[in-house]
């Protein structure tokens, strides 16, 4: 089995999660990871035990940029090494799960009549995947009416596989509690903005800290680009119930502890909250392909499954909203609820039959 994509842990992490539910269903099978040369990918598949090898492939620039002039040569080097690695390897399928790298190993895979499946996480499919899917057998989709973009006799509407931890949080709270530091007798905010951090939920955070810290306790990942800013805008101060981290490995102790959860509304993100079943404001990105982070988290807002607060507003305003959720109980369990029934906590397995159907 080949598997292509990465870019980000959207893309990575539901690629660890169909490899590894594959393997624990199929271990005597060989698995192969290709990414792009110089992102996330390249540490994160090693780490978790799979060999990779990348490609020099990189995205076109959307504006008049020096990085497109070398665009054209980047991809014809990327094809080349995609066509090697496929006739050395000899998949007997290919899965693209999105990102720069899945383009020219699908792309080359499908010239050769390789069987490929493709596992779209966005609730709009991407400019790679669009093209892909044409010649892919089979399209696995986190959300439903995605035949705007795919065949419809290709989608499976699986959902995007997570973790496994974070699938059985009951009877978690305590010891959550207790590893983070927090009180038992304060509501617990949980904000999370990504590995890398979102610049304006940690702003939106200092705009409002001294109020959050008074009411409640804050579980606060800051990401790594941010993290030593935070630190030093907070270090000095009495916030003695903010709980700055610069990244959170424990995702099951966390979701755990939280009674309100403040997010990006990145496809993974949104995937897990829907299983973890807590009340979510989703603060979606601006700064992504064709604002896909706010297409996601509005499929989650019509169904009464989720609170938006949009990116230009939440200075100001991120404690307005925690509080009229904090206050009302039952708007609590009722997003809560039907978050819950969007929850596909079956996608990893539902995936991996996909993939069995194809090689028999």
């Amino acid at each position: 089995m080949l598997i292509s994509g990465g870019g980000t842990g959207g893309h990575i992490y539901p690629a660890l999660a169909i490899a590894n539910r594959w393997m624990e269903m199929y271990p005597d099978t060989e698995i192969l990871f290709v990414g792009a040369l110089g992102k996330m990918e390249m540490q994160k598949i090693p780490e978790a035990g799979y060999k990779i090898i990348g490609l020099p492939v990189a995205g076109l620039q959307r504006s008049l940029t020096p990085d497109n002039l070398s665009f054209p040569i980047k991809l014809w080097k990327s094809l080349m090494q995609a066509k090697k690695i496929i006739k050395d390897f000899k998949p007997d399928v290919v899965i693209g799960v999105g990102g720069y790298a899945s383009g020219p190993v699908l792309f080359m895979a499908q010239r050769k009549g390789i069987p490929s499946l493709l596992q779209e996480q966005n609730s709009y499919a991407g400019l790679t995947n669009k093209i892909l899917g044409k010649k892919a057998m089979k399209i696995c989709v986190a959300y439903p009416e995605m035949e705007k973009f795919f065949p419809i006799e290709k989608i499976s509407y699986t959902g995007n596989p997570v973790r496994a931890d974070i699938l059985h949080l009951e009877g978690k709270k305590e010891k959550a509690l207790e590893h983070f530091g927090l009180s038992p007798d304060l509501k617990t905010i949980l904000i999370l903005g990504g590995s890398l951090g979102a610049r304006t939920l940690n702003r939106a955070m200092l705009k409002d800290i001294k109020a959050l810290n008074k009411e409640y306790q804050v579980l606060w990942q800051s990401g790594r680009f941010y993290f030593k800013k935070m630190l030093e805008a907070t270090q000095d101060k009495d916030y003695e119930h903010i709980h700055l981290r610069e990244f959170i490995r424990e995702m099951d102790l966390a979701y755990a502890a939280a009674d309100v959860v403040v997010s990006r509304a990145g496809a993974l993100s949104v995937s897990e909250l829907s299983l973890v079943g807590k009340p979510v404001i989703f603060i979606p990105s601006p700064n992504v392909a064709e604002d896909h982070q706010t297409k996601n988290a509005l499929a989650y807002v019509s169904n009464g499954a989720a609170v938006l607060l949009k990116d230009s507003e939440a200075e100001g305003k991120l404690k307005l909203k925690v509080d009229e959720l904090l206050n009302d109980e039952s708007r609590m369990t009722e997003l809560g609820t039907n978050i819950r029934k969007m929850a596909k906590p079956n996608a990893a397995d539902d995936i991996c039959n996909e993939i069995y159907r194809l090689v028999g």
